[in-house]
């Protein structure tokens, strides 16, 4: 039994985007075409293609407003993708260099003491770290601009 449950973004919070809804800051998603190979998408977890179409757009990875509540950008294949569920993180984590991996209470508030800036091929190690915690109830893995890229839960 895997120590580590991965999820993208819920499927109705992607499937609002695809269907013309407005993103979290009560906008529309920009349309762009991807540039470089740094495009993931927090639905699938996959990268999309270079030269691809994909949303852009201000997401937060909470259900109520509260202090915590971070909005940022992220990405999203411009057309419906299969949503990653898995027991462990895509490669392509391992080049999130570095990566902030931190910890949050049932009351989705930091847990200061929990926080942690890894290299890529640490971020499995640190979340089992911090979900040992059991005041820790998850964690979010983020870019090091601070973008949100996943949640990570016990398996």
């Amino acid at each position: 039994m895997s120590t580590l449950r991965i999820e993208g973004i819920p499927h109705e919070h992607a499937a609002r985007l695809w269907g013309g809804g407005l993103d979290w800051n009560g906008q529309a998603p920009l349309r762009r075409i991807a540039e470089g190979g740094a495009n993931p998408c927090r639905h699938c977890l996959g990268l999309i293609a270079e030269g691809s179409p994909k949303l852009v757009f201000g997401y937060r990875p909470f259900e109520a407003l509260q202090p915590y509540a971070e909005t940022g950008p992220v990405f999203l294949h411009a057309e419906p993708c299969t949503r990653y569920e898995g027991d462990r993180l895509p490669d392509w984590f391992a080049f999130l260099d570095p990566a902030l991996v931190r910890g949050y209470g049932a009351d989705d508030w930091i847990r200061y003491d929990s926080a942690r800036v890894v290299r890529g091929a640490e971020i499995t190690a640190a979340c089992e770290a911090i979900l040992s915690d059991p005041s820790v109830a998850y964690v979010h893995v983020r870019s090091k601009f601070n973008c949100f890229q996943c949640r990570v839960d016990r398996g």
